[in-house]
């Protein structure tokens, strides 16, 4: 167990995909400029009566912002805050000092991953260069894992880094953000299934409404990108992701959570407690 909290259940509940951030510590570019919910600070306080009241046990808090000063800011959160198992952070994966970093934060507090924003990376191809390489085997090498934030366009990629890095633990965020308010399957679903056939790699059932409809989604607008994973990947390497606070531009926790259980359709006992909490302890190694 990388945090600090007990395991109330056996397996315990794990929201393997939520953020916190602090404005009046850091700047976060990707934000809409506009007012937005998403312009205020959201820190454990503002998650933890959220948590109880939908069971949710432990967590993994991910990073937000692309800087080691929120990496730093994030293990400390997940120290104190009682209920995060681990944190996956940035680090700047093409530096020659990566591999200093990375044992400088693991010191520091639950460090369990690490994530790229490879979605908005001015090249298409950065999982494929050999800079990126070499700090991924860094990454592997310390038996961390790796979050692949990815839209479609970068799935190609994923198999040829799975080959040059076989030893990296990779899982999928948000199921490679499909084009769900549009309907389209494809190219999505062909590249995905690709990566679903690499062994070892996983996929959070996360960020899905956001993909969506934001004032008009409903679940049968995401049950086909989520049956389309639970097909390629088996209920044994999905896990649940909240994505709050962002989720709360389309819909709040409790539906979320909701909306994502029923889009997996039927499940038995053991499926629902491995999406639901073992697949991220054991992928995460929590």
């Amino acid at each position: 167990m990388a945090g600090t909290s007990p395991s109330l259940t056996d397996p315990p509940t794990v929201d393997s995909h939520h953020h916190f951030w602090d404005l009046k510590r850091f700047d976060y570019e990707w934000m809409p400029p506009e007012p937005s919910v998403l312009r205020r600070s959201y820190l454990p306080t503002d998650l933890r009566p959220v948590l109880e009241r939908n069971g949710v046990e432990w967590t993994v808090l991910v990073q937000a912002q692309a800087s080691v000063e929120e990496a730093e800011f994030l293990l400390a959160l997940a120290t104190g805050a009682g209920f995060v198992a681990g944190v996956v952070a940035w680090v700047d994966l093409t530096s020659p000092d990566v591999g200093a970093s990375l044992d400088r934060l693991s010191r520091m507090g639950p460090l369990i991953g690490i994530r790229h924003v490879v979605e908005t990376d001015p090249d298409e191809a950065w999982l494929s260069r050999d800079a990126s390489i070499r700090g991924l085997r860094e990454v592997a090498r310390r038996g961390l894992a790796y979050d692949l934030l990815v839209k479609p366009p970068h799935l190609k990629h994923v198999p040829q880094l799975a080959e040059r890095v076989p030893e990296l633990r990779m899982v999928v965020d948000h199921i490679a953000k499909p084009p769900i308010a549009s309907g389209e399957m494809e190219p999505w679903a062909s590249d995905i299934a690709a990566v679903a056939a690499i062994p070892g790699v996983y996929c959070k059932v996360s960020g899905m409404v956001t993909e969506a409809d934001h004032s008009g989604w409903t679940v049968d607008d995401l049950r086909p990108y989520v049956a389309h994973v639970v097909e390629r990947f088996g209920f044994g390497r999905l896990m649940w992701g909240s994505d709050w606070p962002v989720c709360l531009l389309a819909s709040n926790y409790d539906d979320v959570r909701l909306a994502a259980i029923d889009a997996l359709g039927p499940m038995t006992a053991e499926d629902r407690d491995g999406v639901l909490g073992r697949n991220a302890t054991d992928f995460y190694r929590l």
